[in-house]
């Protein structure tokens, strides 16, 4: 290998992008590793910035995954605030909008450039509505929610939606849900759990706005004023956050001769997009060979998972002697969520599961543990008000082969010890 191929370059610095960095120097690449950010701060974690952050429990720098000594110790050519625009897979180049257009000629890739958040058409620009992807997006909303007796219209009842909706309502703010579906993350927890989850949002004073959707967001001399809705419907406030879900930062992928770019980076069950080109993370849609069927997850566990598993066959394609076999990426999902006092705890899929089983752990109607999945297997399982410990012995029946049936009776056995 020429001393120019000598370099791996790992676009997205992010979670996925830190642990193909951290996996390739810890399994033995002593080649030159680029790692490559569009933002300028070192590499941090997202999950605390729609609740810790946003809440102002934490400040902004404990969100940092590696302290500066760690992040030293990896030897990275570090390329923060700086952008990849293109790149040839039959050259392996990558061109970053560093100013220079610099090309840096790779043996090969990681691409772990995440999701970037879906807008409304007409909202650029216009105060007070807001986004929630990047810590500058979360400090910004932070700010305005540090005045007292704000009105907040968070548009989207997802994860994201209901998460901001609780740490905003923690803050004493007024706060208005508004969800195309009839409960909130119903996608994930189906309907019959979001309308438990739905309850608590109301207990707690937000208002709900279910099965609605949003026409406009009202603006009056450029500042946010309220939102309007397809049944009519004004729902006034000071602030708008926008939770409509993410679409796959692909862009630079694009080409005469890209890879499957249909959501996401299409990869195989090794995570390979293509020779020399691997995913990892939100933007990666993979192969599962438990599932039989190709997935994408927007997790922090599965970020930092596939982003050692890409490294590793990454390496294993380039000197399969040195670094040896591929090895197929099959995990089992997790996700957590934290909601007022209220956790979540989910392994394996729970979305697009068309069928359920609710078990009810006493008297307690937030305390439960879910089998999601079918017709005939459990793809994922859901605990609600469980220690991480009690969640984490649900997690072999979303991984196991049995039936549904046998799923159901373990449940309660494993519920039961």
């Amino acid at each position: 290998m020429s001393a120019a191929r000598q370099r791996i370059a790992v676009i997205g610095a992010s979670a996925a992008g830190l642990a193909a960095a951290e996996g390739l120097r810890r399994l033995g690449w002593d080649g030159v590793i680029t790692l490559v950010g569009d933002e300028p701060h070192p590499p941090y974690d997202r999950p605390p910035l729609s609740k810790q952050v946003l809440s102002g429990a934490w400040p902004p720098e404990r969100t940092t995954l590696r302290d500066p000594g760690r992040l030293a110790a990896l030897g990275l050519d570090l390329r923060l605030g700086t952008r990849a625009v293109a790149y040839d897979p039959a050259l392996r180049h990558v061109t970053l909008d560093d100013g220079e257009r610099t090309v840096l000629e790779c043996a090969g890739v990681v691409a772990a450039t995440g999701v970037r958040a879906r807008t409304l058409p007409g909202t650029e620009g216009v105060e007070g509505v807001h986004v929630l992807r990047t810590l500058r997006d979360a400090l910004a909303l932070r700010r305005r929610l540090a005045e007292p007796g704000r009105r907040l219209a968070v548009v989207g009842s997802g994860v994201l939606g209901a998460e901001v909706a609780a740490a905003a309502r923690g803050l004493g703010h007024r706060v208005a849900l508004v969800g195309a579906q009839d409960t909130p993350m119903e996608r994930v927890l189906g309907r019959e759990v979001g309308a438990l989850l739905a309850e608590v949002h109301r207990a707690h004073g937000v208002t709900l706005y279910p099965g609605r959707t949003v026409t406009a967001i009202a603006a009056d001399g450029g500042r946010a004023r309220g939102v309007e809705l397809a049944d009519g419907t004004f729902v006034e406030a000071d602030d708008v956050l926008v939770a409509i879900g993410s679409e796959p930062a692909v862009d630079w992928l694009r080409g005469p001769a890209a890879p499957d770019l249909s959501d996401g980076l299409g990869c195989d069950r090794y995570c390979a997009a293509a020779p020399g080109l691997y995913g990892a993370g939100d933007v990666a849609r993979w192969y599962h060979p438990g599932l039989g069927r190709h997935i994408r997850i927007e997790h922090r566990m599965n970020a930092g998972e596939q982003g050692l598993a890409a490294a590793r066959n990454l390496l294993a394609e380039l000197d399969g002697e040195r670094f040896g076999e591929r090895r197929p990426f099959e995990p089992v999902p997790y996700f957590w969520s934290d909601q007022y006092d209220l956790k979540l705890h989910a392994y394996g899929v729970l979305a697009g599961a068309v069928r359920t089983e609710v078990l009810r752990l006493g008297e307690d109607p937030l305390r439960l543990a879910a089998l999601y999945g079918g017709p005939d297997r459990v793809t994922g399982v859901l605990g609600i008000g469980l220690t991480p410990r009690q969640a984490r012995s649900l997690r072999p029946l979303a991984a196991g082969p049995g039936t549904w049936e046998e799923a159901v009776a373990r449940l309660g056995e494993t519920v039961a010890a």
